[in-house]
């Protein structure tokens, strides 16, 4: 790709402190410059209406008002790139129609290689908890507790691994029981921005023995990155003990995970997200994807500065693309698939290289269950 002519391109970026802080630093900043685009912090104590002009508006903020906002700007900007949708970052703030999408990809798989999600049910109230049977729902202990809302607070981040009855009766729903699988205690982290896609391997729970159950206590809480203070998380004292670099496990095929990656965008109509693959240990060749983010921690990414600027300099110098219909609030599936067809190229990559509504019923079981099979 050859150097930056021309115009230059300004992106506004609409962040909550804590993600600014992370991920709008000045290597970045000055990277983007350097290929003539720039970087402008959206006010989000002003009407966005009276902010720019932008070309491309990137944002990680939630609420009625700035959807509200994001529409209004659209619709008297219409050639404003928006990325990404409310809509479809909204899917993901919830963790039954997260994994949903999985169920629904389409992807060639080889021979030796099947992925899916764990089993999962979501309890919508206190009595359903002391009234569950496991075994009859599919599940077994130990179990994976989460919240049903995956909004980014901290109290979403929250989570327990359950051991027994007595650790279930001390959940407070709504929350998703997610079935528990050894796993080597190694999670893959692969993170997407538009069609690049990087993979990275980080220590996670250990392997439960079956036998010992009994001897647990109730439960073992614990917490993802995301819940990290500022502090902690600029120190990378926490990501360097997390960080599994053994030269032992092998992370999965990575034309098997740029496949997953090109089918979540196009079905969920996104572009900047991040989902956590675990390894079956029951199964070696059989991968679980567990949990989907947006707009993740970019910049403990290795290059973080050269890929993001990239994929801006890409999607903003698309001759191809109708800026009208790319990610503004309130698309038809329609007009989003069209979207997604016209950033996300077909081509393959190289290796190297949102609550839903709840249901009536205050238990529910998903139906498709590690439904993709070689």
């Amino acid at each position: 790709m050859g150097e930056p002519m021309g115009r230059r391109f300004a992106v506004g970026y609409a962040l909550a402190s804590k993600k600014q802080a992370s991920f709008i630093q000045i290597s970045l900043i000055n990277v983007a410059k350097e290929k003539s685009i720039d970087l402008i912090k959206i006010d989000l104590e002003k009407p966005l209406i009276e902010q720019g002009p932008f070309d491309l508006v990137l944002h990680k903020i939630y609420g009625a008002e700035w959807r509200k906002q994001l529409a209004e700007y659209s619709a008297v900007n219409p050639n404003v790139l928006i990325i990404d949708s409310p809509d479809a970052i909204e899917r993901l703030h919830n963790r039954i129609s997260m994994l949903q999408v999985v169920t629904e990809l389409n992807v060639v798989q080889c021979d030796t290689v099947s992925f899916g999600i764990p089993k999962q049910i979501a309890v919508y109230d206190a009595r359903a908890v002391g009234e569950l049977n496991l075994e009859r729902e599919g599940l077994k202990f130990p179990v994976i507790a989460k919240p049903l809302v995956a909004d980014g607070s901290a109290k979403s981040h929250k989570m327990s691994l359950v051991y027994n009855r007595d650790g279930l009766s001390k959940l407070k729903p709504p929350i998703v029981l997610q079935e528990f699988v050894n796993h080597g205690g190694v999670i893959f982290k692969v993170y997407v921005v538009g069609e690049y896609v990087k993979c990275v391997k980080r220590k996670s729970l250990p392997d439960v023995n079956e036998e010992n159950l009994g001897s647990l206590k109730c439960s073992m809480s614990f917490s993802q990155v995301s819940n990290l203070n500022n502090m902690e998380r600029c120190q990378d004292t926490y990501y360097k003990m997390m960080d599994l670099d053994d030269g032992k496990t092998e992370i999965p095929p990575m034309n098997f995970l740029v496949d997953i990656a090109r089918g979540l965008r196009r079905a969920m109509g996104l572009h900047l997200f991040n989902f956590d693959v675990i390894r079956d240990t029951r199964i070696g060749n059989r991968y679980l994807v567990i949990d989907i983010n947006y707009f993740p921690g970019y910049a403990k990414m290795p290059c973080y500065e050269h890929v993001l600027t990239d994929f801006f300099w890409d999607v903003l110098n698309d001759g191809n693309t109708d800026k009208k219909d790319v990610n503004l609030d309130g698309l038809k599936q329609s007009s989003c698939e069209q979207e997604v067809r016209m950033l996300v190229s077909n081509a393959g990559c190289d290796e190297d290289n949102g609550a839903s509504k709840h249901p009536m019923s205050p238990l529910k079981r998903e139906e498709n269950e590690n439904p993709i099979q070689v």
